[in-house]
Formats: structure tokens, sequence, C-alpha cells
């Protein structure tokens, strides 16, 4: 039979498969469904040239209304998604098109949630893109088909809405595939689920777009759907058209600020146990490095000691990772300070028999409830031990960080390696303290200076910072301690120089610390009687032998 052409006439349904205006006629009588691709011939019965029919394989079902999803008969016809039957078990039917609109493969879904497909997979571009024109103002892309049927549902089916065909996991392929019809748009707005892949789909998929074009929307459910059956759909409406130009992470307009610039600092803040440092520093703050630096055999565990029960006294939780001691001495060394007595020394841990067991042990409580340590031993690999900080913050509720010493994480490496190795712990720990609701007091050694020996007094600056330059410039505030250990008068006290302060700028001399053998503590010049003796003649029936 000769093959002629005829003239188009109208769209209308189509009753094999379902479509409300996926059939078109034409003058002389025939008839071809541009959803399944099933043609009748004219009047005259010449054949049309057409494309070829329905694949065998294809499954054809009705059109019902997806009474749980909120999703109404007219929806599915317009997208052609249907309910029919697959290997003797329901399923519900999402056909896909190639970019020429052609009907290329199906995607089957069962009620548990298990997806197969017929046809090939590999040509399908975006769902439902071949209902829309190729340009327009908005066109909106969401994970899967009923997500897409749902915001397509409450714009009365009139606005562009398309759905990925793999979910978030395949998203950046499927928009790379058709960006060039997306180009078309003046916004493409990306709809995903609130979930944490949906997030990072979004992320990875917006630059592929145009500088502004694509935004992002934030909802309070899961996905659209969720917020389509909860009712809440003003509330979606609202996410959709209010949805924000996605910027890559850092880049923040100056108009958005106000609020950063009223509203309190985030974190928390807690006191230095000594004046003059407190003065100077105005306190400790949540997202920032204090980094202790001294000579050896200084005091800076010490101290640390002193600042982690300062911060569990004002009713916060402390990580200690003391990376040269063991956990026993890590517990004894917190504990002697709130006892007031070096438990490190034998005969003092002795003395705590009888009736004084109490005293330790209230000593032990007061610690225990509100420290948690790392038992490194065997593994001082820098990814575990951010590993470890992290389950801290998270599960444990610590709020502050105590990790002695940084040199120890890269002991044993060459000269440019080491350096290359503390810039790198020094980054991610910068980026640890960002990230997180803690603070870390970090210790550091120092080189040896040219002039005099550091043990000797020897004056501390930021260029002693052994191992790199990164150590001063990552932390928020530097201090020193220098302490003459030949000075027969002045052998057990230690001076306190801020070398660095981000937050006010306030450097220099801080007071001094006196350590007394007797307690183990240290504290300013003068309040060792103040702050103990009350409490050993209360409590240790005026023992003076430790």
């Amino acid at each position: 039979m000769e093959n002629t052409e005829s003239e188009f006439v109208e769209h209308g349904p189509c009753e094999a498969c379902g479509s409300s205006d996926g059939l078109a006629h034409y003058t002389d009588g025939h008839t071809f469904c541009f959803v399944c691709q099933v043609h009748t011939q004219g009047e005259n019965g010449e054949e049309k040239t057409v494309t070829k029919p329905i694949p065998k394989d294809f499954i054809l079902g009705t059109f019902s209304e997806l009474k749980k999803r909120g999703i109404n008969e007219k929806t599915c016809r317009k997208f052609g998604y249907m309910v029919g039957s697959y290997h003797g078990g329901p399923v519900q039917i999402a056909p896909y098109h190639d970019a020429g609109g052609s009907l290329c493969g199906q995607k089957l879904r069962s009620p548990d949630k298990d997806f197969s497909w017929t046809g090939d997979a590999k040509q399908a571009v975006l769902w439902g893109q071949h209902l829309w024109r190729d340009k327009g103002k908005m066109v909106v892309i969401t994970e899967g088909e009923i997500d897409a049927m749902s915001i397509s549902q409450l714009q009365d089916n009139r606005w562009p809405v398309v759905s990925l065909r793999n979910g978030a996991g395949g998203a950046k392929k499927d928009i790379a595939k058709s960006v060039e019809w997306l180009e078309g748009f003046e916004c493409v707005v990306l709809a995903f689920d609130m979930d944490e892949p949906g997030r990072e789909a979004m992320a990875a998929c917006a630059p592929l777009l145009t500088p502004g074009k694509c935004k992002t929307w934030n909802i309070p459910l899961k996905d659209a759907n969720e917020m389509l059956v909860a009712g809440r759909t003003k509330e979606l409406l609202d996410a959709l058209w209010g949805a924000k130009v996605y910027r890559p992470d850092g880049i923040v307009e100056g108009s958005s600020t106000w609020d950063l610039l009223v509203r309190e600092d985030g974190g928390a803040s807690i006191d230095y146990p000594w004046p003059d440092l407190q003065a100077k520093l105005l306190g400790i703050r949540q997202h920032e490095i204090v980094t202790i630096c001294a000579g050896s055999g200084v005091g800076k565990s010490q101290v640390c000691r002193e600042l982690a029960v300062a911060a569990i006294k004002q009713n916060q939780r402390v990580g200690y990772i003391a990376l040269e001691e063991s956990v026993q001495r890590s517990i004894r060394g917190l504990v002697s300070i709130s006892v007031n007595a070096p438990l490190h020394l034998p005969h003092v841990r002795a003395s705590f028999t009888g009736e004084r067991t109490a005293e330790l042990k209230r000593g032990w409580d007061e610690i225990s409830n509100s420290v948690v340590f790392y038992d490194h031993w065997g593994s001082l690999d820098g990814e575990n031990l951010f590993q470890r900080i992290r389950y801290m913050v998270h599960a444990c509720g610590v709020q502050w960080i105590v990790l002695d010493h940084l040199s120890i994480m890269v002991s044993g490496d060459e000269e440019g390696d080491e350096r290359r190795k503390i810039d790198n712990l020094m980054t991610k720990l910068r980026s640890l303290v960002e990230e997180l609701p803690v603070g870390l007091l970090l210790v550091s050694h120092l080189k040896r200076p040219d002039g005099r020996p550091l043990e000797e007094g020897g004056k501390t600056h930021l260029g002693l910072l052994r191992g790199s330059a990164s150590i001063g410039q990552l932390s928020d505030i530097v201090i020193g301690q220098e302490r003459d250990q030949q000075d027969e008068e002045r052998g057990n006290v230690t001076t306190l120089r801020i070398l660095k302060n981000r937050f006010c700028g306030d450097t220099g001399l801080a007071g001094e610390l006196v350590y007394d053998k007797a307690t183990g503590r240290m504290a300013p010049p003068g309040e060792h009687e103040e702050a103990t003796s009350g409490e050993r003649q209360g409590t240790t029936g005026g023992h003076s032998d430790y």
C-alpha cells in the first residue's frame, strides 16, 4: 500500500494505555499514541509512517488514584503512571521516554518498594521530561516519580515537574544527561529528599548548571509526598517557590548576616581558674584551639590537668587524651587536684586509707562522672584519634578536649615529613573544632632556643613551636610557660606568657603559678593556703605529710 501523509487534528485519550491526551488524531482518521506508541489505520486502510508499536515485554495497566499517596487519577493519567501486574504480583508502572519523546522503558515498583525495569533504561531521560516544552520559567526536579506527581498535582499539573530515574545515587548522571534541556529554563529547583543522601545530591548537582540558575529547597518532612499526605501543602508550595539560589559552601551574602551580627556567639565559655590569665583571655571558648607550650619538664601537663578540673567544676564534660601516659595515671592526676594531694606518689596514696578513703572517693566522684578517656595504647593513628574525638562529643556529651601532646603523633618521622604531618594534623584539628561544639586544649613542645635554655627560664615565643608554623597560625590562643628549674628560690614558680590572643589581642605576661609539692597543685602566689588549709583541717585531720 502507498505510504501517504495527513495533517494533525487534535489530542485525545488513548484506550490502549489510558493516557488522557497522548493520542493524536489525523485528518485521514488514523491515530497514534505518543505514550504507548500504538497506532490505528485510517479509513482507507493505508499504513502511515509511525514508530514501532509498544514492545511485547512492556506492561499495559490501568489508571487509578493512589489513595495512600494522595495522588488522583487525573495526575496519574497526565504522567502515564499506571497500576498493573507483573509476574503475578501488583506493580506500579512509570513510563520512561528517550530524548526524542519515544517510550523506551518502564520502571516497575512493587508494594515492597522493589524496583525493576522493562525496555531500555539507558536511553531514558528525566521522568516526565517529554511532557513539557523545551524551555520555560521554572522546572522542578524530584528524587522519585511519586514526589514529582505530588508537586505537579498541587499546581494543577500545569508547571513542569520531572523526576530522577534512580534517586539520589544517580542524580548527577541523570541531570548531566538532560542538562541541555534544563538550561532552557530560567530556574531549576532541586526538590530532593531532606535526608543526607538527598542533601548531598543537591550540592553535587547544582554546579552542573549555570551559576544562579539552580535553587534548592528545604522542607520539614522527608519528601514532597510526605508533605502532601500530611496535609502540609501550603508549606510545600512555600518551600518550592521560596527555594534559595544554590551557593557553594562558604559563600555568604553580606545582606544575610544581620542575625550573625546580633545573636550571641554559639558554644559555651568557661573561666580560667587563675585571675590574671582570665583577665587577659576572657575565658576559654568552644570552637577554639588553646595551645599550651613550654620546654621539657616545665609543667605543661600539670597546667592541663588544672584546666580540665576547672572545667569539670563548672559542670562541663571533658575528654582527656594524654598520649604519653595510661588512663590510670591520668585519673590519678585529675583526682589529685580534686583532693589536693599528689596521688602519683605511693606514700600519698597509702595515706588515703581508713577514714580518708571516703575523701578519696568523693574526689573520684567529682571527676569520674564528667571525664572520658581515650585508652590509646597500640593505636596512635591520626584518623583513629579524630574518630574518637567525634565519638566523645556526639555520644558522650564532651564539651572540651585535652590533647597532650601533639608531637608524639609524629615522633620518629624525618624532619620534612614531620612538618607536613603536623600541618595535616593541625588543619584537621582546626576543621574539627569548627565542626563540633567543642573547645580544644592542645599541648605542644618547643624547640631549643639558641640562647638561654627554656628549662633555665628562657623566654618563649611563637617561633619556638616545634615542627611547623601551622601550630601558631591555626591556634586561637597560645600560652607559653617559663620556669627556671635550677633556681633554688624560684624553681617552683612558672611564669605565664600570652603569645597569641586572637579573641581580644591582649598578649604578654599573664601572672605566675607556684607549684606546691605538698598538694601537687599549681596556683597564683599566696592562694595555696587559702585554697587548701581549711579543706585539710576539715577532712584530713591536719595531715601534712604530702
